[in-house]
């Protein structure tokens, strides 16, 4: 029998470095996207839910989670959300983490009233597998903006309703 995965959605202090250190391990982003990725939990904490507008699902305990995600509604649009970051720990990536975290964190936002989910990627070849498991999950590929992060690295833009 396998224990089921537990969801908190409360961000405790101990969960910003947390959320920098488990984003820096997964070798995609550069070190200011890292800090940013932390600063979200930072403003979140500082300012409050309504007022940050970030909405976090961790898997697992404060300071040491599994996985993490951040969210939230986008201004001015009637049931978008954006979905920032899903990341899981390097030894579990690949073993069906990322899709339960995908399912909780969509069932989250529906439960919010969200209609429909954008998210954005890279276009860089070291973001082909992340491409591939939000297609394999239902997402759509909307958009591609060529040069928008640097030259060579565009942005993918994926959609999916809920």
């Amino acid at each position: 029998m396998t224990t089921p995965d537990i969801f908190r959605d409360e961000v405790f202090p101990e969960d910003v470095e947390a959320i920098r250190a488990l984003v820096r391990s997964t070798g995609f982003f550069t070190e200011a996207e890292c800090v940013m990725a932390g600063d979200l939990a930072a403003e979140r904490l500082e300012k409050g839910l309504d007022a940050s507008g970030y909405h976090f699902l961790f898997l697992g305990p404060a300071g040491a989670f599994q996985a993490y995600s951040c969210f939230g509604p986008v201004c001015c649009a009637q049931g978008s959300f954006d979905f920032y970051w899903l990341a899981v720990q390097g030894g579990l990536r690949g073993k069906g983490v990322g899709t339960r975290m995908l399912a909780a964190t969509e069932a989250a936002m529906k439960a919010l009233g969200c209609r429909k989910v954008w998210i954005e990627t890279s276009t860089q070849p070291l973001y082909t597998p992340t491409r591939a498991f939000y297609l394999a999950r239902g997402y759509r590929l909307e958009a591609t903006l060529e040069d928008f992060y640097a030259p060579g690295d565009g942005k993918a833009v994926f959609s999916k309703v809920l």
